[in-house]
């Protein structure tokens, strides 16, 4: 089921709107789940960690800093033969409704960036129905991550608390509070249900060490966060899992991209209002026991080279692709190129580890590569260099 879970984003888009608006969008209904307390973390020292806080604590604490974001889009309407106009397309006006975060009291505010993307003007909804207009300060659609900022007070904003995702675990329990379908400020409650999942962002990037919770997610709580037993923010929701036949639903299957992620974006989004992703260079197959007892490879792990790209700092470094394809029960294999086994001094087991470790430095670093010609081990040093932007920039 994993291999074949497909995911899609939260935004909530105009039948979104058209639903909530069906449901009381603008009577400011909060649903509050009383569950009681969180029992205490395990496995953790009590005396070096906070205590667990009530959902209702948690939602009196943190439900303030959470805003709902409108956007509004124009796009062009399909040609009409009202009227006789059949060659005069025309455009339309398009709402849009997700959620969001303040981080300071500077007024930035954390959501993702398909809440965003093409929005004509965005707007922010605070708990005390204030609604203000929001700029974007930068974003970048390869983690899906956008940051904003409003003009107001410093005592109009309550900036969340934010933790640390590596600390996450596998059963810790979690809340979100988002703006599922247009009701606001909603809390929900569930569990770290695994780790380490990864998502495919709107322009094709991987997004790595995603986190997934049962919590219940839906369209609008997209740009929210994901609040551990403490109140601080561990993730922003990002996508909820579909059914087999791809449509979004609440399959109790939601995504969250891991807070340690958003913070190095958010730093680079304030200073330059982007952000540079290094490029590596090699397109790659994630080695297995299998692939190595079929084909003679060296090792039983590692990652693939089938091909380079030209220019960059693979190719420049001297490392090979695949020059004869193979294919076996249907699936086609590039054989003959080399095999990364470690890069900047870690251990490189597969396609994944190899990405993790690149985006760990910056577009101009060198790394370290150690890597299988046929049964010969070598080495060599690659220049990252930097992916090129999207059209959505």
């Amino acid at each position: 089921m994993a291999a074949a879970l497909l995911v899609a984003s939260l935004a909530g888009g105009v039948v979104a709107v058209a639903l909530a608006s069906l449901a009381g969008v603008g009577e400011h209904t909060t649903t509050v789940r009383e569950l009681g307390g969180f029992p205490p973390p395990s496995n953790v020292d009590l005396e070096q960690s906070s205590p667990a806080l009530s959902l209702n604590d948690i939602y009196r604490n943190d439900a303030p800093g959470v805003v709902q974001v409108t956007t509004t889009t124009t796009v062009k309407s399909p040609r009409s033969n009202w009227f006789g106009n059949s060659f005069v397309p025309g455009t339309e006006v398009e709402r849009s409704l997700g959620s969001g975060f303040v981080i300071d009291k500077a007024g930035h505010i954390v959501t993702n960036y398909h809440v965003v993307a093409d929005a004509r003007e965005i707007r922010v909804s605070f708990s005390n129905s204030e609604s203000m207009k929001a700029r974007i300060v930068g974003k970048d659609p390869s983690t899906d991550i956008a940051l904003l900022k409003v003009q107001a007070s410093s005592r109009a904003l309550k900036p969340l608390e934010l933790g640390d995702s590596e600390t996450v675990q596998v059963g810790d329990q979690v809340a979100a509070i988002g703006n599922p379908l247009g009701y606001d400020r909603s809390i929900s409650a569930g569990i770290v249900s695994a780790l380490q999942r990864s998502l495919r962002a709107a322009d094709g990037s991987p997004i790595d060490r995603v986190i997934q919770t049962d919590a219940l997610l839906n369209k609008g709580n997209s740009g929210g966060p994901l609040l551990n037993a403490q109140g601080e923010v561990i993730g922003v929701n990002a996508a909820v899992g579909t059914n087999w036949g791809g449509t979004p639903s609440n399959t109790g299957i939601g995504f969250a991209i891991p807070i340690n992620t958003v913070r190095g974006v958010i730093a680079k989004l304030t200073e330059h209002g982007r952000v540079e992703h290094p490029l590596f260079g090699v397109l790659g197959r994630s080695v297995t026991p299998a692939m190595k007892k079929q084909f003679g490879l060296a090792v039983p792990h590692g990652v693939l080279v089938e091909g380079v790209v030209p220019g960059s700092g693979a190719e420049q470094a001297g490392l090979r692709g695949g020059t004869s394809q193979v294919v076996i029960a249907g699936e086609s294999y590039q054989l003959g190129g080399d095999l990364i086994v470690e890069a900047g001094g870690q251990e490189v087991a597969s396609t994944d580890r190899l990405r993790e470790v690149v985006s760990e430095h910056q577009p101009g670093d060198t790394l370290s590569v150690e890597f299988y010609r046929g049964d010969e081990r070598q080495s060599t040093d690659v220049k990252l260099g930097r992916q090129p932007p999207t059209p959505q920039e």
